[in-house]
């Protein structure tokens, strides 16, 4: 008797290796547990091996649900976007993805826009924060995939490389790169008023570290967890701030080399998502920003 493995068995074999047990599942697909439990059986007739364990929590794979999780995300995936290719409606669903300030301001509408013109009933739900609270969001399944920063620029996975940079107002610039007072300004030992963002995130501490490790005396004058806020306090003139050099605004200056300031590292920039075993969805957009995002 030849068999073939069923889309749709398969389909709700994800779900309950994504959720864990079969009442997630059920819940999550609009099936009823029994049902669930009759299609597994069927697929593991199918396989001629047992793919769940019953647990006292839910369910785990076995080996062999281990090894069929792989091809079956991998048909399913291409199963969908076939369907997607021929029928013009692409995938549907919601997800809710994180990403910085500064990236979104760049990045997103070209994104989103190629995105909904491949998925128009999909619906992308976007919150902005600094990297650190993204990654706890992620850990708290609040999210289902961001767009983060790592200190690791050249490290696997990472999908382009942002460097960072001191800005200042065109005025404040004219005056570090007068020559006169620029060679003053070097040789005081008058702190350097910062803008910065949140102590954990990767340009407070990059700042802080070049500054010290380059003997240059600064205070933290103004503090801001958003690219609007970093962006105004830089405006006033009152202070330097550091952004990725993609969200630099027109309006403001970056200086490079001015008052004797140290280089600042790249950030790299890659897509995290909540859970080892993402839905298609998500799959789906995360690749879109893989193949996307070194373009823009």
């Amino acid at each position: 008797m030849n068999l073939s493995l069923d889309i749709d068995l398969l389909r709700s074999f994800v779900a309950i290796a994504q959720a864990g047990s079969l009442s997630r599942a059920a819940q999550r697909i609009a099936r009823t547990q029994s049902a669930l439990s009759q299609q597994m059986k069927r697929l593991e007739e199918i396989v001629d091996q047992p793919l769940l364990q019953r647990t006292g929590r839910g369910v785990v794979l076995t080996s062999g649900g281990e090894r069929l999780l792989g091809h079956a995300q991998r048909l399913l995936r291409l199963h969908d976007e076939a369907m997607a290719d021929m029928t013009g409606k692409g995938l549907s669903g919601t997800i809710r993805f994180g990403c910085p300030d500064d990236y979104a301001a760049a990045f997103l509408p070209d994104l989103l826009r190629q995105f909904a013109s491949q998925h128009p009933q999909a619906l992308v739900e976007v919150i902005c924060e600094p990297t650190p609270r993204l990654l706890e969001q992620l850990a708290r399944h609040a999210l289902d995939l961001a767009l983060i920063s790592l200190a690791d620029a050249s490290g696997d996975g990472i999908i382009r490389r942002e460097p960072l940079v001191w800005i200042g107002t065109p005025g404040l610039a004219a005056a570090l790169f007068d020559p006169v007072e620029a060679l003053e300004a070097a040789t005081s030992r008058e702190p350097i008023p910062l803008a910065l963002s949140d102590p954990d995130t990767l340009d407070h501490m990059a700042a802080c570290e070049a500054l010290q490790a380059a003997g240059r005396p600064y205070r933290i004058a103004y503090a801001s967890s958003n690219l609007a806020g970093l962006t105004a306090l830089a405006r006033s003139g009152q202070a330097l701030a550091v952004m990725t050099q993609t969200a630099v605004p027109p309006d403001l200056h970056v200086l490079t080399g001015a008052l004797g300031l140290p280089p600042l590292p790249s950030v790299g920039i890659t897509v995290k998502f909540d859970r080892a075993r993402p839905n298609h969805l998500s799959l789906a957009f995360a690749e879109h920003i893989r193949h996307t995002l070194p373009m823009l």
